[in-house]
Order: structure tokens, then C-alpha cells, then sequence
């Protein structure tokens, strides 16, 4: 096959995000490379739930989930202080999915989309005329720093500088997750409130779950003393172990897991809630995580690295960079007023066990606030419902 000597789009990430914006880009009739230092499938820590606006966003850039790969969720569920509220999706159904298995399902439709990978290929700087891999120019007319959270293209770009916030450094948290071989035991993603973290359970198939914990201690784990020494927690005692762990605050939680076997090792990142002065420098342009963050707890990361995408896609074919700048600013409005929300309950336990009363006595409000958070809805419905739950929340 004969390469292109330039190409209009060179993608620095070939994880879901900079996948995406390949596709959404090779939809437009352009040419484009990706190149990432790993080799697929890659792994990454995640909740691993895609939730009904996600699985559309995908669907939007022409891919399915097969069902093969997922296991579908009706709804969410939160647990905390004895209280529990649940509701369903107002539409769509969402997808407990490995993340290995969605950047598989990625990759083979970048590749039948005409999408030029390269793997195990390290992006070692930016260039006037492209960028770099392992120190050889490729030449593009636009490069899409999609490295994560981490990014070295946005600190190659001069694109570092953040919106004044002086919640940035508060926001920056710990994720671990672990998969667990047992069968799901709801139809319900989960989220368990503890006193200083917060436990996502996402249903990933027949057989399997997977659980993430999110907190502001870097030491904080999932359960270590047990499986890890072979031993029961009868045992426990006996042989002087100490409960170092999160899952130990979640009895509910751990008696669902307490016999499961371990799916997979524990696996740990960072997660950030922040926005960026500028997304974009010359012909350099930033998308998903390197381009903004929005704290786990929302499960909304994907969706939105989605939406950035498909945008951008655009963007580049018309060469409307200033366009993206305002529309990704507009798409991080929601995701970034849910993180706020939901931490500002983590933080607040009095304010969060009066929530909880609300929501478990009134489902319809917990209903409301659930469609807002996958954006169902107008902004009117919105403020009404905020205005509504805010007035119980005096009264409770």
C-alpha cells in the first residue's frame, strides 16, 4: 500500500478518544494517522460503564456495541448510610463493557474506516510542519493531542495554562479497580458512599463485575488482606492481618464479593475535574482527557470524549479550530456542574444523608436529577428540578 507523504489529521493517542476523533475525521473524507507508544487491546483504569448518551455518541461516529462484548444496565442505583435510591434511564440502555473490549471493537472499525495505526510507535514531540515519532518527521496540516490526562502534547503546545479555579488542586482524586468473578446481582450500576470515598459497581458481563473505588487518599484500596494470602476472613484474625481496605466500610457491598474470585489485578490512575484556558494552538488541538477532566464519579468521561470527537471531526475538515474552542466548552458545561454536585455530597455527609431521604422518598426526584445527568431534558426542566430537590432538601 502506498502512504500518503502528508496527512491531514495525525492523531497522538490511540486510545478511545483519539479513536473516535480519527473515525469522526475519517467520515469527513480525511486522511489520518494515529500513533501510540502501547499495543492494543490497551488498558486503562475505568469504571467501565457506558451510559445510554454515550452508547448514542458512539453510535453517531457508526459504532455499535455488540452484545457479545457488553452487559446491559437499566439504570443507577445509589447506596449510603443505610438509605438506598434508584431509577432508571429515561431512555436507552446503558453497557457494562471491559475496556479492553471497547478499544478492540475501536480499533477494527478505525481500521475498517481506513484509519493508519501505528503501534508501539512513541509521539516524541511536535514539529511546524506535523510531529514526531521516535524522533522521525511525519508531516500532517493538523495534530490531535489525544495522550490522557497526562498529556504530552498539551505541555508541547503551550496549552498547560488552566481556567483560574481555585477548586482545581481540591479536585484531583485516586481511582483503583479490580474485576470480581461473580454474577451481577442487579440490573443497577451501583454507587456506594463511604465516608471518604466512593465505590462504583458496573455489571461487565454474566459472570463479572467490576468495581472501582475513587477517594482523595492515594494509599486508600480496594480489599487486600484476604484472597491476596489465600485466606478466609475467619482467618483473618489468626494471622494478625489488618483491614487496610475500602471494601471493609461497604459490608452490604462485601458480602456480595466476599467468595468471589479475582478477574483481573488492581489497576490504579488519577481523576481530575478541570477546563483549560485555550484547547488549541496553531494547527495543534487537544480532545478527551487531554483536553479537560471531569472527576470519575460521573461516569460521563467517555461520553463526552465522544462528543468532543465527532465535533472535532468536523472542525478539522472545515478548519474552523475557533468553532471546536466554544462547542467544547459548551459540552464540558454538564458533565463539569454533575462533578461539582456529586462532590460536593462526598464531602458533605450531612448533606448527603438529607439527599438521601429526599431521594428515597420522593424516587421521582432522583429520576429527575438521574435524565439530567445523561442530558435528557431542557435547561428549563433542569433549573425546575434543582429549584424542586433544593426545597426538600431545606425541608428534610
Amino acid at each position: 500500500m502506498c502512504l500518503p507523504k502528508s496527512w491531514d489529521v495525525f492523531v497522538a493517542g490511540g486510545g478511545p478518544a483519539g479513536l473516535a476523533t480519527a473515525i469522526a475525521a475519517r467520515r469527513h473524507g480525511l486522511n489520518v494517522i494515529v500513533a501510540d507508544g502501547a499495543v492494543p487491546p490497551i488498558e486503562k483504569p475505568c469504571a467501565e460503564g457506558l451510559m445510554p448518551d454515550g452508547v448514542e455518541a458512539l453510535r453517531d461516529l457508526g459504532i455499535a456495541i455488540p452484545k457479545s462484548e457488553a452487559y446491559p444496565f437499566r439504570g443507577v442505583r445509589f447506596v449510603s448510610d443505610g438509605a438506598t435510591a434508584e431509577a432508571l434511564f429515561p431512555r436507552g440502555t446503558a453497557y457494562g463493557i471491559r475496556r479492553t473490549h471497547l478499544h478492540r471493537v475501536m480499533v477494527d472499525h478505525a481500521a475498517a474506516a481506513g484509519v493508519h495505526m501505528l503501534w508501539q510507535a512513541a509521539v516524541t514531540g511536535l514539529h511546524p510542519e506535523g510531529a514526531l515519532v521516535a524522533g522521525e518527521l511525519v508531516r500532517a496540516r493538523w495534530v490531535v493531542g489525544a495522550d490522557g490526562t497526562s498529556s504530552r502534547v498539551r505541555n508541547w503546545a503551550k496549552l498547560d495554562r488552566r481556567q483560574p479555579d481555585a477548586r482545581q488542586g481540591k479536585n484531583l482524586r485516586f481511582a483503583f479497580l479490580r474485576h470480581y468473578r461473580v454474577a451481577p446481582w442487579t440490573e443497577f450500576m451501583e454507587l456506594h458512599w463511604g465516608r471518604d470515598c466512593q465505590v462504583y459497581v458496573t455489571p461487565v458481563s454474566r459472570e463479572e463485575v467490576c468495581v472501582a473505588l475513587i477517594s482523595f487518599d492515594p494509599k486508600l484500596r480496594l480489599r487486600r488482606g484476604l484472597q491476596e494470602h489465600g485466606l478466609r476472613e475467619r482467618e483473618l484474625q489468626e494471622h494478625g492481618l489488618q483491614e487496610e481496605d475500602a471494601l471493609a466500610e461497604f459490608p452490604q457491598l462485601w458480602a456480595h464479593l466476599k467468595e468471589a474470585e479475582y478477574a483481573s489485578g488492581e489497576r490504579g490512575a488519577i481523576t481530575v475535574t478541570r477546563s483549560l484556558r485555550r484547547v488549541y494552538h496553531g494547527h495543534t488541538v487537544l480532545v478527551g482527557d487531554a483536553s479537560c477532566g471531569v472527576d470519575a464519579i460521573t461516569g460521563e468521561g467517555l461520553c463526552l470524549a465522544f462528543r468532543q470527537a465527532a465535533l472535532l471531526g468536523e472542525c478539522l475538515a472545515s478548519g474552523d479550530l475557533d468553532r471546536y474552542q466554544k462547542r467544547h466548552r459548551a459540552l464540558l458545561r454538564r458533565p463539569t456542574l454533575m462533578a461539582h454536585m456529586m462532590l460536593f455530597m462526598a464531602r458533605h455527609s450531612r448533606l448527603r444523608r438529607r439527599a438521601m431521604r429526599v431521594f428515597q422518598s420522593h424516587p421521582g426526584a432522583f429520576a429527575r436529577i438521574l435524565a439530567m445527568h445523561v442530558g435528557e431534558g431542557s435547561a428549563r426542566e433542569h433549573i425546575s428540578n434543582g429549584i424542586a430537590v433544593g426545597w426538600e432538601l431545606l425541608k428534610a
